[in-house]
This record gives C-alpha cells, sequence and structure tokens, in this order.
C-alpha cells in the first residue's frame, strides 16, 4: 500500500493522486487521509475470484495528453517533481510497487477512475497516459499497462501498478518486485509546448533522484558518434556509480551525438563530489551539464 496524496494535489494541480506502501508497512496518517474508508490497502475480498488472463492487456494507441496531471513542475510533500516532454525511449528498472481496494473507485491525477481490475500504473514522470511494457526480472513475466496516475513517491521505488497488473507479475503476495519498464511505440506522450527533444533521456536506470530536483544538476562524462559506444559505458558506470546514467542523444550541426550524463543531484557539493570521483576514475572530460 501507499500514501495517499490529496491536499497538496487539489490545491496545486486540481487533481487527485494517491501514492502507495507495501501492506505489510505500517499504516501511517497523512494529510487527506480521512478521504479513504479503508484504513488499510488489500486487493479483492477471498469470496472474489479474479481470473487476470481474462482481463485484456491494453492496445498502445495514440493518445492527447491528459487534460490533468501533466502539470510541470509539481510539489509533492514538499519535494519538486518534472514530468518528462516525450515519454519517447524511457526505459528504467527499478522497484514496483501496488495499490487496491483502497483506492479502488477514487480518481486517479490524470482525473480518470482507478479500477484496480485493469492493466493501470502510476508514475512520477512519465506523461499521462503512457503506454509501458513492466517486466518482472525474477520471472521474466511481462504485463502492458496504461500509466495514468502519479506515484510512487518513495526514492527507492519506480511505478506503482494495480492491483490486476501486480498479480499478473506474481508481485501482490510479496508487495514489490524489481522490474523494467519500458514505453511502448503508439504513445503520442508529448505534452502542450515540450522542450527540445534533446533534453530527453532515452536511458533511465532505477530512478534513485528522478525526477530532477529544480536545479536539474548533471555531469556530462562524454559524448559519442556511435549509440554502442554510449551504452557499453553506461552500462560500466551503472556498476560503479549510486546515481542515474542516461544517454541523451544531440544533434549538431546535422551530427547526431549522444551524450553521457550522470544525475540528476540533489546538491552543488553531491555534483562536484562525484565529479571528482570519476576524473580520479579517467573520465577526464567529465564536465557540468544542465538541460
Amino acid at each position: 500500500m501507499r500514501w495517499p496524496l490529496l491536499i497538496l494535489v487539489v490545491i496545486a494541480l486540481g487533481l487527485n493522486a494517491c501514492s502507495i506502501l507495501p501492506e505489510a508497512s505500517p499504516s501511517t496518517e497523512t494529510p487527506g487521509s480521512d478521504r479513504y474508508e479503508q484504513e488499510k490497502d488489500s486487493g479483492p475480498p477471498p469470496s472474489e475470484t479474479v481470473n487476470i488472463k481474462e482481463i485484456p492487456q491494453p492496445e498502445p494507441i495514440d493518445e492527447e495528453p491528459s487534460r490533468y496531471g501533466n502539470h510541470s513542475p509539481y510539489v509533492v510533500f514538499g519535494k519538486t517533481y518534472h514530468v518528462l516532454p516525450s515519454a519517447e525511449g524511457y526505459v528504467a528498472e527499478g522497484i514496483a510497487s501496488w495499490y487496491g481496494s483502497k483506492f479502488h473507485g477514487h480518481r486517479t491525477s490524470s482525473g480518470e477512475t482507478y479500477d484496480m481490475y485493469q492493466f493501470t500504473a502510476a508514475h512520477r514522470s512519465l506523461p499521462l497516459p503512457t503506454f509501458a511494457r513492466v517486466t518482472n526480472l525474477d520471472n521474466q513475466k511481462s504485463v502492458i499497462v496504461r500509466i495514468n496516475d502519479r506515484g510512487p513517491f518513495h526514492d527507492d521505488r519506480e511505478i506503482d501498478l494495480s492491483w490486476a497488473a501486480a498479480k499478473a507479475l506474481e508481485i501482490n503476495d510479496k508487495g514489490t518486485g524489481r522490474v523494467r519498464v519500458e514505453t511502448l511505440a503508439g504513445n503520442k506522450g508529448t505534452l502542450a509546448n515540450p522542450a527540445s527533444k534533446n533534453t530527453t533521456a532515452v536511458g533511465i536506470h532505477a530512478a534513485a533522484e528522478s525526477p530532477p530536483p529544480p536545479a536539474e544538476l548533471y555531469l556530462q562524462v562524454g559524448a559519442f558518434r556511435e549509440a554502442n559506444s554510449a551504452q557499453g559505458l553506461q552500462s560500466k558506470l551503472l556498476q560503479s556509480l549510486s546515481h542515474p546514467v542516461s544517454i541523451r542523444p544531440y544533434d549538431k550541426q546535422g551530427e547526431r551525438l549522444y551524450r553521457l550524463w550522470v544525475g540528476p543531484f540533489t546538491s552543488e557539493n553531491s555534483r562536484s563530489r562525484t565529479k571528482e570521483d570519476l576524473i580520479n576514475m579517467g573520465y577526464t572530460n567529465t564536465v557540468n551539464a544542465s538541460p
């Protein structure tokens, strides 16, 4: 289960959303928590039989961005989050959690009604709606979800799944699981007046500090003409660093380059320490960067 997001979102964004904690987590009172009749989250009642195989997976189609839920930046519990200008090429690995009957029938951040029996999900930074394939890294089971909600607002989690999606991936009993999230072709996924595509990451790993803070502090380790070269160094750095490492395509004088960025960082001190570490590791071309 997860903490519900209410008062702050209603005031700042004019929408309702929620975030969850695993069922085993202790109950924590949060602003607006009296909105829900259930104190603790759960799946369907034991008397109810649900055949997950009979639930159709959503078909990725082009959809206009939702009227609600795409405001950027937005603030939750004092922390600022940014919505990506496009869903194109997003790939991330991290922890998935799920939410169920406590939130069933309530509005999501997009204004749609949450249905725990559909394959949907909540994400902090992808445009609403976005279609994505979520794969359980422990058993390789996968499901297509339609992301129409905001959350989870825990730094160690990548996505919140509906109960049905969690059941399909066999993580509903455990409460959380290791997953890969990949956006799918068919997403229109572009917000009105988006930033340049040059600022869109095409690879984000375990978004521990994502979405970026207002300052958007990054380091650029290098720029490559071949995507494979950037991907090779990205994999190497992910084994050495605790920060996300992303590949950002950039067109310069008609030539496509693939910039390798580390971050975002929550402070200039953190960026400076990591820069020094990278230089000591032999990456002497590391420089400060920002979108």
